[in-house]
């Protein structure tokens, strides 16, 4: 496959002369490749009558939806699950190319987007801050759009765009130099535009915005450019803005125009004003739960990466907090990291649940967080109810306390640059997991059919190092180096099935180079991921057997959907590699490197 290009794969070939199945993957390319790739199976089902415009009603039952994917994660929960079966264990290795479509330019580059799906078009951003609508029948292109880009984006580690958000005739995305953006669906022409962040200060956006009841909710990131975070409520039609809630203890939330109320209590966890350089942005964006009216919200790491510049537990950075819908308010936070040594971002998605343990249904959330434990919190209080490690190796510490919540660190944290003898680099020490993560933002897959998760993992760690820094505005604000490294010789990804009720691996399949894509489940019985030797592959759901694999040309980062349409069965990603993939990199300060943050 050419560089820039996306394939659609159809044809289910020779399955009772008459049947066809289409399933489009989203890939996501490496090695500075894009491209959208689709396959494709039929069964005809006649069109049905639909509403003008993607509805609130759309948006809930798009976890249900076979047609139509109208929603970052195919659902508000994200669970990445599809009801389709026509494409299953027993005929899925007759599954063939349909068609490809080029991203084209010079502005390859990492593809981690999610395609979205409606009314016969596929909704596609790309690097650069780019959306494509393409016709989901043949993969011909209907409209591009390239916002214009000022000179001195600060993106902190890759030009990438993780996906649009529908609603009504809209389709919403972030850009690299802070804005959000709505265009006509049917003709890529600018509705509206906001401006979210200061980008000369290094806010960006490259995570996906969610639609809640009229609202489009966005992030930003930044984190790495001591910008502080924040999560705003617009409303989705208009632009027009409703509620802000600073991610980091000490700013002011705001509920249409007026204060809202400080977040957290000022100075608790912060000394003096480092809180207003103090990171925390979520720029993996949320999830939401229709019931409970709440969303949730990954935040990222404090700045600097130094510990030493902010003594305490620096609240609400590395958590997680769930946000009432209508009032911007935090309602309950859980700090998985405090007071962060290692870069060690609570961005991995929330995703709520139904656990089933002892005989209760408890309504839940899971999270595979970076540092290399699985968290299980109760989704409407926020209080721990496990936490086990999904990573073979975890030195920064040795458990989790289920009484307090607050990590049983082991003593391994790199040196304060004060105490050292020149006073210009601290102690040195190695850590598993590395900044990139035991997981990284690449979503993890529920599956309600056998109630397991699977989950993209990686065995890496890292030298880190702590350095002198001093806060300017648009310059990275780390104050650390490190060197990258993998545990084993034959493995660093691992693409595993988990039980969530008590943390068992069931399963995996190992992968020479690094997992960085998303996960897709069907009731089909199948789990697919990418690879960054460029496969698009599918594994059995029960027992991880490897039953497909397609060469897409370029490696693989981006979420996998599959769609039917009319009466075909379709699947879609994208793909590309970072310099962070090769089996060792090392960087210091503030040089470029490839955490995986927006």
């Amino acid at each position: 496959m050419k560089t820039g290009e996306v394939r659609a794969n159809c044809k289910l070939e020779e399955i009772h002369h008459s049947s066809r199945l289409t399933e489009f993957m989203q890939l996501s390319r490496r090695v500075a490749l894009s491209g959208l790739v689709g396959f494709i199976a039929l069964a005809f089902v006649p069109p049905a009558a639909r509403a003008a415009g993607v509805t609130d009603e759309d948006i809930l039952n798009d976890a249900n939806a076979t047609t139509e994917i109208v929603s970052y994660g195919m659902g508000p929960h994200q669970h990445r699950f599809s009801p389709l079966d026509q494409i299953n264990t027993t005929n899925i290795g007759k599954l063939v190319p349909a068609w490809s479509f080029s991203f084209g330019g010079e502005k390859q580059r990492g593809q981690e987007t999610q395609p979205l799906v409606y009314k016969g078009k596929i909704f596609v951003t790309g690097s650069y801050s780019r959306m494509w609508a393409v016709d989901a029948a043949t993969g011909h292109k209907i409209w591009e759009y390239n916002h214009r880009l000022p000179e001195g984006i600060l993106p902190c580690c890759d030009v990438i765009n993780r996906g649009a958000a529908l609603y009504g005739d809209l389709a919403i995305f972030g850009t690299l130099d802070g804005q959000l953006v709505a265009l006509n669906q049917d003709t890529g022409k600018v509705v509206w535009r906001e401006t979210i962040g200061d980008y000369s200060a290094g806010v960006s956006i490259t995570h996906t915005p969610i639609i809640v009841k009229g609202k489009v909710l966005v992030a930003i990131a930044g984190s790495e450019f001591g910008v502080a975070g924040k999560v705003e409520a617009r409303d989705a039609l208009t632009g027009k803005l409703v509620w802000s809630r600073p991610t980091i203890e000490g700013g002011m939330g705001t509920l249409n125009g007026q204060d809202n109320g400080i977040t957290g209590t000022l100075n608790a966890t912060w000394p003096g004003d480092t809180w207003k350089t103090g990171g925390g942005a979520a720029w993996n964006g949320g999830t939401w739960d229709p019931e409970l009216n709440l969303s949730y919200w990954g935040v990222g790491n404090a700045a600097p990466w130094n510990p030493a510049y902010r003594r305490g537990d620096n609240l609400y950075a590395n958590s997680t907090i769930a946000i009432d819908n209508d009032t911007g308010k935090i309602v309950w936070h859980y700090q998985h990291v405090p007071n962060d040594a290692w870069d060690y971002d609570s961005v991995s998605e929330f995703v709520p649940f139904d656990l089933n343990k002892d005989g209760q249904v408890i309504k839940a959330g899971a999270m595979f967080h970076k540092n290399g434990f699985f968290y299980v919190n109760d989704r409407k209080t926020g209080k721990l109810l496990s936490a086990t490690p999904f990573v073979t190796k975890i030195t920064w510490a040795s458990s989790i306390d289920l009484g307090t919540g607050r990590p049983v660190e082991m003593g391994n944290r790199p040196g304060d640059p004060a105490q050292s003898v020149d006073g210009k680099k601290g102690s040195t020490v190695w850590v598993v997991p590395n900044f990139l993560g035991g997981k990284n933002w690449n979503p993890v897959a529920y599956s309600p059919d056998t109630g397991l998760f699977y989950v993209p993992a990686n065995e890496w760690g890292m030298d880190i190092w702590n350095e002198p820094i001093v806060y300017k505005k648009g310059a990275a604000f780390l104050g650390a180096g490190f060197t990258i490294k993998p545990l084993y010789d034959d493995y660093i990804g691992a693409l595993r099935a988990i039980e969530p009720a008590t943390g068992k691996i069931v399963w995996e399949y190992r992968d020479p180079g690094t997992l960085w894509g998303g996960v897709l489940a069907t009731h089909g019985g199948l789990v697919f991921t990418g690879t960054p030797e460029g496969y698009l592959k599918a594994f059995d759901a029960k027992t991880g057997k490897e039953l497909w694999k397609f060469n897409t040309g370029s490696g693989v980062i981006g979420s996998p959907v599959t769609f039917e349409l009319n009466g075909e069965r379709c699947t879609h990603r994208a793909q590309r590699a970072r310099a962070a993939h090769l089996r060792g990199a090392t960087a210091r300060r503030g040089t470029d490197h490839a955490r995986g943050a927006g």
